[in-house]
């Protein structure tokens, strides 16, 4: 019997295990934001706390910080950690909590990563239908470029990435397209704007000021098909990639821009702009791009039950 205990040490004594307290502190610096800050919460001196870290990088094999300034920023590698570390350190809390005959009815999280092509309003009134559930869902979200979200998707970082345009036959992450439907659109302005170019529409449009999205979106290319069809050159003050700041310029006068007709009265309410007119021709879809063919979690189906019920109609 003692052999055979001898034995299994020496295996385990092969194993890698992680340090918690180098997680501990690594997840403090992060928090944080600097070592100084982490080592007055610590109390820990600084040059101890920055040896712990990069011990913790060396048993990763990973650089999980890189200096920005002042201040210390988390690699790719560096948020994947801080990410699981917070449901190590909250589940400790947990377990405390339920040790001590405190309630642990924690919220379940619902991770959702944003492409910035997609319009905010469209997003809240979405993922709005998550927070009414019955149990409660925290959201967390993070906005990106399609691609990056997808990568991050594929390692299961999100539950759900909400985008413009399905996946195509390029994208290379195996996950499945959920259309939520889609709407037409309107063409908003200042009240002087849309004053002087209401008549006749679509071709008051003609040499109007626009505030187009950039060429790398799905909503400019519909754009632009249908101004060609309907015979109209709209005169491009600028050229706006984020639809909340293409608003902004439009609520101070810019140019007239285009957004979904679902979110209209949100848009006049916030902007102080008017419509001036509208088309079904040029429609913005949305999809929930998940790595299930079935939607398991119960807060996406919501979602996706919503959608499919009108909220986008």
């Amino acid at each position: 019997v003692a052999l055979y205990f001898e034995k299994l040490n020496e295996g385990a004594r092969g194993v890698e295990w992680l340090n918690y307290h180098h997680l501990l502190y690594f997840y403090t610096v992060a928090r944080e934001g600097s070592v100084t800050r982490a080592s007055s919460v610590l109390r820990l001196a600084q040059p101890t706390l920055s040896g712990q870290i990069r011990k913790l990088e060396e048993s990763l094999d990973e650089k999980l910080f890189v200096r920005e300034g002042r201040n210390l920023a988390l690699t790719d590698v560096g948020r994947m950690v801080y990410r699981y570390a917070e449901e190590i350190f909250t589940l400790g809390r947990e377990m405390q909590d339920a040790l001590r005959g405190r309630p642990t009815n924690r919220p379940a999280k619902l991770l959702v990563g944003i492409s910035d092509a997609v319009p905010k309003l469209v997003c809240h009134r979405l993922l709005e239908t998550a927070l009414e559930l019955e149990e409660p869902v925290e959201l967390v979200l993070h906005e990106g470029k399609t691609n990056d979200l997808l990568a991050s998707l594929a390692v299961k970082d999100y539950d759900m990435v909400l985008t413009d345009a399905p996946l195509g036959p390029q994208v290379r992450v195996k996950a499945f397209n959920h259309s939520l439907g889609g709407c037409g659109v309107g063409f908003f302005g200042t009240p002087e704007l849309a004053k002087r170019h209401r008549r006749r529409f679509p071709q008051c449009l003609d040499e109007a000021p626009m505030l187009l999205p950039t060429l790398n979106t799905t909503l400019r290319h519909s754009l632009d098909r249908w101004f060609e069809s309907v015979g109209v050159r709209p005169d491009p003050v600028a050229e706006i990639e984020d639809s909340a700041l293409m608003k902004v310029f439009g609520q101070h006068g810019r140019g007239i821009f285009a957004a979904p007709i679902v979110v209209a009265d949100e848009i006049r309410k916030t902007h102080g702009v008017r419509m001036i007119g509208s088309t079904d021709e040029v429609r913005e879809q949305f999809y929930a791009i998940t790595v299930e063919r079935r939607i398991t979690h119960p807060a996406v189906a919501a979602i996706a039950e919503a959608a499919h019920e009108g909220m986008l109609a």
